[in-house]
């Protein structure tokens, strides 16, 4: 990967409602989010997420579940997962923050709104809601959102980092909480992704920022595990990587 280049002289992040407006209008926005994450983009059509990051139009990108409406009416008709699992999906969503791929009925693709971030009959979502966010993100409750990186560079560490990846016509908006901007940049990674099966068993299909303390993935999805009802290891949890599906070309 390439560094990342310097913000262009004059270019300065854009105020809470200037964020809202440019997502009501269609355009792509850079937000931040609380460490130890970086940064992602979202907008309100997939497409528009994808050519931000200079990326095609079509590639699946994940859902932002971060309003309640849309996990519930996912967990309802959407999502192929009983209502145990199902309430762990919406638990790594809003509480770990986690991105999660679940897998979902044939007729998900028919939901307009829920086919961008369909692939091979898994789902990809996140589900973080920073509180300094909620006033631009309860405004709209269907988002696409992908990490903050154009390609070849890593995810936006930081709001200097993103003014110099992304072009003038992608606003980007800096923390609106100081404790959002708090901690290393060099700390900060992309959304740990966990698969989520049919049966409640969980799979680390991705590394990132929440896996990152633990010595191994077997040692995070024990203490998921744990920490939300399920057995660990040859009962339930595995530590297995993702398969063909979702592959890394297809991460969020």
């Amino acid at each position: 990967m390439t560094g990342t280049p310097a913000p262009p002289p004059g270019r300065l992040p854009v105020s809470l409602p200037e964020a809202r407006q440019a997502l009501h209008d269609g355009a792509a926005v850079v937000l931040p989010n609380p460490a130890p994450l970086t940064h992602v983009v979202t907008a309100r059509r997939a497409p528009a997420v994808n050519e931000a990051k200079g990326r095609p139009a079509g590639q699946p990108v994940a859902l932002w579940a971060h309003h309640p409406d849309t996990a519930r009416a996912l967990a309802e008709d959407v999502w192929r997962l009983a209502p145990g699992p199902a309430a762990t999906a919406r638990r790594l969503l809003a509480d770990e923050h986690l991105t999660v791929l679940v897998p979902v009925h044939d007729h998900a693709a028919a939901h307009p709104w829920a086919a961008p971030a369909v692939k091979d009959g898994w789902m990809l979502l996140f589900g973080a809601r920073p509180r300094s966010l909620r006033p631009l993100l309860d405004a709209h409750p269907v988002l696409y959102v992908s990490s903050a990186n154009r390609t070849g560079h890593p995810p936006a560490a930081t709001t200097a980092d993103a003014l110099g990846m992304f072009p003038a016509t992608v606003p980007v908006l800096a923390p609106q909480d100081p404790a959002d901007a708090s901690g290393p940049p060099s700390a900060r990674r992309a959304t740990t992704t966990v698969r989520l099966h049919p049966d409640g068993r969980m799979e680390l299909h991705r590394h990132g920022a929440q896996d990152a303390p633990f010595s191994s993935p077997d040692a995070y999805l024990r203490h998921l595990g744990e920490r939300y009802g399920q057995v660990a290891d040859g009962d339930g949890v595995t530590g297995r990587r993702g398969g063909a599906a979702w592959g890394p070309g297809l991460s969020p």
